[in-house]
């Protein structure tokens, strides 16, 4: 799997709910993928880091809003790297009891993540952004009550989300895609048109 087909995949389940709903959005890859994919039709529907791209914020709003939203689906779609930045949250969302739905979009890395074929690979010869490919961060809801499953099809996503959505408890969906996944070229790639922008001598 790559980026985008998860990511429509959770786009479509949730327009299937015809619930209110918000979407917390968080990550590199993931959450600027995520702005072409995921819908926001109303005022504070998708609440994410913004132009500043700072991760670590996502929790934060995905507490909130269901905190203050008990009637609403609160689900947050996150990288692996930036629920690193914040995970233990899961523990505060289980003990105020608040059901969110964590999807981790996992491509073992910051912005590009690698492979290890086994536990005994030395992963002293990974690049520093790559993360533990073995990770199951699934577990850590587990860990405080709630569930947790790891999927690595888009029929396994497809019915983990319907099973889910309907469930009033905790939940994180720990979603395995290829780690050397990336965007799709961009027609006006303006980060890295600065010349252009120089005034002409």
């Amino acid at each position: 799997m790559n980026y985008y087909a998860p990511l429509k995949i959770v786009e479509d389940k949730i327009q299937s709910l015809k619930e209110d709903y918000i979407i917390v959005s968080e990550g590199s890859n993931t959450m600027d993928i995520g702005r072409t994919v995921l819908s926001n039709t109303k005022a504070l529907q998708r609440l994410d880091a913004g132009t500043f791209g700072t991760m670590g914020v996502g929790f934060g709003f995905a507490i909130a809003a269901q905190a203050l939203h008990k009637d609403k689906k609160v689900v947050m779609v996150v990288g692996d790297s930036a629920f690193g930045f914040s995970g233990m949250e899961v523990e505060t969302a289980s003990r105020y009891n608040l059901p969110l739905k964590i999807i981790i979009i996992n491509n073992n890395g910051i912005s590009m993540g690698g492979e290890t074929k086994s536990k005994d690979d030395n992963a002293l010869n990974l690049p520093v952004t790559h993360l533990n490919p073995l990770s199951a961060y699934e577990q850590i809801s587990i860990a405080f009550g709630g569930k947790g499953r790891e999927v690595k099809t888009h029929q396994e996503l497809e019915q983990t989300l319907t099973e889910c959505l309907a469930d009033n408890n905790l939940w994180v969906v720990n979603v395995r895609i290829d780690p050397s996944a990336g965007r799709k070229a961009q027609q006006f790639a303006w980060l890295t048109r600065e010349e252009e922008k120089a005034p002409k001598l």
